[in-house]
């Protein structure tokens, strides 16, 4: 095993631990970001990990996430995913729930139906972000590349774990021939 193998299972070990340490207590309610700024936060997505849900079961990698700003002043949403077919894309929009600093959205992708769509953890460069909900029921770390180097990924989980968010339920997706597991 290289160096740099050993030093990423030791940042997801060390991770997992403050996981397990949190979710053993009573957890603290979940808390967003105070402010996002949706212009820097607009643009594409890649998913570097994510609790698994019934929804992206179909996605085996290449998992994206584009947002951009709508002339209504919502969001466009567009996830898209590898399947062993080609590709599944679902389209929705997003729109600030008031009050939140645009740190709490609520998104649509079949009408009337709706998410919490909570940014918890973000670079201030919004080069990765960590997007939860209050149940901890959805999880997804976020990046702006493919691969997220090891300090930064090590920032994201320290921002889920910190919240009660269980990672050992966190799966990696994988872009291109590349992984993005530690």
């Amino acid at each position: 095993m290289n160096a740099k193998m050993a030093h990423r299972i030791r940042l997801l070990v060390c991770a997992l631990a403050l996981s397990g340490a949190i979710a053993s207590a009573d957890p603290l309610p979940v808390q967003s970001v105070p402010y996002v700024d949706l212009n820097r936060y607009s643009g594409k997505w890649y998913e570097i990990a994510a609790f698994p849900m019934f929804f992206q079961r179909q996605c085996i990698g290449d998992t994206t996430a584009e947002y951009q700003a709508r002339p209504d002043g919502d969001i466009a949403v567009v996830n898209r995913c590898r399947t062993e077919t080609g590709f599944d894309e679902a389209v929705g929009k997003a729109w600030a729930v008031n009050g939140a600093g645009n740190g709490q959205l609520k998104v649509s992708f079949f009408w009337p139906f709706r998410s919490d769509y909570w940014v918890i953890g973000l670079d201030d460069a919004y080069q990765w972000a960590v997007v939860g909900n209050p149940n901890r029921k959805y999880l997804w770390v976020l990046s702006r590349s493919p691969q997220l180097p090891s300090d930064q990924l090590h920032r994201a989980l320290e921002a889920a774990a910190s919240q009660g968010f269980d990672l050992t339920q966190l799966k990696y997706t994988r872009h291109g021939r590349t992984s993005a597991m530690p």
